[in-house]
């Protein structure tokens, strides 16, 4: 049963995050008991840096999910080491629900809006490289964290996915926190808002749901574009804003795009987050990039040549994101084949990125060219029309312009 409550976990997971993130890092973990009288789950991975990775990055997700599984209120979850013995004291292995029956399961209330437990304590200031793409804002990220709820109320910062916005989110908090161990720091992703409020609805306790929001020192609301078209959170949300605007306290908001862009955002909402600083993030440029790595490799022992980073660097097309997953596949497939980190390891484990042709296509250009092979005009792609030929050029325009452009 252990085995098949842990599959459910990894079909869950790669719904949530992905098939690759399973592939490259669940599937070497096995699930080696379930001690029912401590409520803990015991995992073993094959070495400490597959241990180190999936705790720092992944295990408040698979305590989370766990929970749901075991039908627990709350399950930790631990490594088990090479002498760690197995707790005589382990009850039989619970009936594992079908993965089906626990994403259907019914949800256990929320008691408390937990807060410092959510910060990623690796995201500091100090492990956050600055540089022309993010110097703005990480210089008003400082400010409001030394100074909450006084110069800039809300902070709101937007780019694509990828450049460090949650980075910087997590830093505010724990830099406020060291600051003022008291003060009650909120962080939270626009998705887990939604999810909560949607579940205080199921058990009529909104009214709870706001006031632990509202009495937030500093409330951060990771990617708010998941607000879009949710009126009733949208609401909530409002209410939560101005009673922590009113009374000063600190408001930071990141989005992937600027506020006026987000389709579906109420425009009293709207002209809330344009009201206080709006800064942007851009992708770094190329020795940024190679600062970046060589910080991030730093932080996992690892020293890189200026060549190995350089080349690193120029495989990577732009976020932040892609260049730490790039540093990792390089570690790990150093420390799996016990070689040094050079160049040709890197021409091995990472492929050179595909040589895209040149173009000139702007999105008024895209437009018309898809308009004209489909014998439309602009203004009809445009409109509220909605029949099926109509909507395939539509269709077929927007995801040129993803594409060819840099525009989200």
């Amino acid at each position: 049963m252990m085995q098949t409550t842990w599959d459910a976990l990894l079909t869950i997971i790669k719904e949530e995050m992905g098939s690759r993130v399973v592939e490259t890092w669940f599937k070497a973990i096995s699930c080696v008991a379930w001690d029912s009288r401590e409520k803990r789950l015991l995992l073993k991975a094959p070495n400490s840096f597959v241990e180190d990775w999936v705790t720092q990055k992944y295990l408040t997700t698979i305590e989370r999910h766990a929970a749901r599984l075991l039908n627990e209120q709350r399950v930790s979850v631990s490594f088990a080491k090479e002498s760690t013995a197995i707790p005589a004291t382990i009850a039989p292995q619970p009936q594992a629900k079908k993965f089906s029956a626990a994403v259907r399961a019914k949800p256990t209330p929320p008691n408390s809006v937990r807060q410092g437990s959510l910060l990623h304590d690796a995201y500091r200031f100090d492990t956050c490289i600055v540089g022309p793409h993010n110097d703005l804002a990480a210089a008003a990220a400082r400010a409001v964290a030394e100074k909450p709820g006084v110069l800039y109320n809300p902070l709101f910062i937007y780019g694509a996915s990828g450049l460090g916005k949650t980075h910087l989110l997590h830093a505010i908090g724990n830099h406020a926190r060291t600051i003022s161990p008291t003060a009650k720091i909120v962080y939270q992703s626009a998705d887990r808002f939604i999810q909560e409020f949607i579940t205080a609805i199921r058990f009529n306790r909104v009214y709870e749901f706001e006031a632990r929001y509202r009495s937030a020192d500093i409330l951060l609301l990771d990617d708010i574009q998941s607000l879009s078209n949710k009126e009733q959170t949208q609401e909530a949300f409002f209410n939560i804003f101005n009673m922590l605007h009113t009374v000063r306290k600190q408001i930071v908001i990141t989005s992937d795009s600027m506020a006026r862009d987000i389709a579906g955002l109420a425009e009293r909402i709207r002209s809330r987050l344009e009201g206080g600083l709006v800064v942007d993030i851009q992708p770094p440029q190329h020795e940024t990039k190679v600062a970046i790595l060589k910080k991030k490799a730093e932080l996992h022992n690892t020293q890189l040549t200026d060549d190995v980073a350089d080349m690193i660097a120029l495989r990577s097309q732009g976020t932040i994101r892609e260049l730490e997953g790039m540093l990792i596949r390089v570690l790990a497939f150093s420390a799996l084949s016990k070689q040094e980190i050079t160049t040709e390891l890197v021409n091995q484990v990472l492929v050179p990125p595909a040589k895209q042709p040149e173009t000139n296509a702007d999105l008024p250009r895209i437009a018309s060219c898809v308009a004209q092979h489909y014998g439309c005009t602009v203004q009809d792609l445009r409109s509220p029309k909605r029949n099926r030929d109509l909507a395939l050029a539509r269709h077929v325009a927007l995801y040129l312009m993803k594409r060819m452009t840099s525009r989200s």
